[in-house]
C-alpha cells in the first residue's frame, strides 16, 4: 500500500483500528487468480511476534484449497469524499479521505476438533452483545458437528502491518479545519468518524490548549 510519511498510521493505533473494523478481506492468490473472501476477524495480540488473526470460511468456498504460505488481510475503515468546495481557493482538486490497515502473514488451517470449535467459540463470543447473549452451549451436539464439517478455520501469524490514514494532513490546520465542519455538517457515519480522527490529529499538533478552542 502507498503510504506517504504523514499519512502513516502510528503502530499503537493499528491494532486498535483492526479491532473496531474487523469484518475484513482476505486475499490469496493461486497459480491463476487472485481471490477475496470477506469475512470477520479476531485479533490475538500476544500469539506470534506481531500477533495473529483468527478466522474460518465455509468449506464450499473453494478459496481455502488455495489458504498456504502468505496472505493478505485488508481492513476497509470509514472513507469519505473531500469537494474542493469546501477549502478557500478554487484552484484546488476533490480528494477521498480515508483509514485502511493491510496485514501480511501466513496462513495455518486448524485440522484439530477442539482448536476448531474453541476458535468459533471466541469468534462467536467477541461480536455477540452483552445483552441477551447467544451462546453455543444451547446448540444439540449432531447440530454442532454438521456445522463444524462444514467450515476451515485457520489462523494467520502476522508478519508484517501497513497503517493509513489519509486525512489531509497535507493541507494546512485552517483548510482541515475547514474540512471537518463541511464533514459534520454532512450528518453522515463515516464524514463523522473521519471528521473526529481529523480533529485528534490537529490536538495532537497543538501546544498545550492553544488553538484547541477553535477546531469545530
Amino acid at each position: 500500500m502507498y503510504i506517504p510519511k504523514h499519512n502513516l498510521m502510528k503502530e499503537d493505533d493499528v491494532f486498535d483500528f483492526i479491532e473496531s473494523n474487523s469484518f475484513g478481506i482476505l486475499v490469496s492468490q493461486n497459480e491463476k487468480k487472485l481471490t477475496g473472501t470477506h469475512i470477520p476477524f479476531m485479533l490475538k495480540r500476544n500469539e506470534g511476534s506481531k500477533g495473529t488473526l483468527i478466522c474460518h470460511i465455509a468449506k464450499a468456498n473453494r478459496q481455502w484449497k488455495d489458504l498456504s504460505g502468505e496472505v493478505l488481510v485488508i481492513f476497509p475503515g470509514p472513507h469519505k469524499y473531500i469537494s474542493p468546495l469546501w477549502y478557500e481557493t478554487d484552484q484546488a482538486v476533490p480528494t477521498w479521505n480515508y483509514l485502511s490497515v493491510h496485514v501480511y502473514g501466513d496462513i495455518k488451517i486448524f485440522e484439530d476438533r477442539d482448536r476448531k470449535i474453541n476458535a468459533v467459540r471466541e469468534l462467536v463470543e467477541m461480536f455477540e452483545p452483552e445483552k441477551k447473549k447467544y451462546s453455543m452451549d444451547n446448540l444439540k451436539p449432531e447440530y454442532l458437528e454438521g456445522l463444524l464439517k462444514g467450515i476451515v478455520v485457520f489462523e494467520i501469524v502476522i508478519n508484517s502491518i501497513e497503517g493509513k490514514e489519509k486525512l489531509s494532513q497535507n493541507h494546512s490546520a485552517e483548510r482541515q479545519k475547514r474540512i471537518i465542519e463541511s464533514l459534520i455538517s454532512d450528518a453522515d457515519t463515516d464524514a463523522e468518524k473521519i471528521a473526529g480522527r481529523m480533529k485528534l490529529n490537529l490536538l495532537s499538533k497543538s501546544d498545550g490548549s492553544s488553538g484547541q478552542e477553535n477546531i469545530p
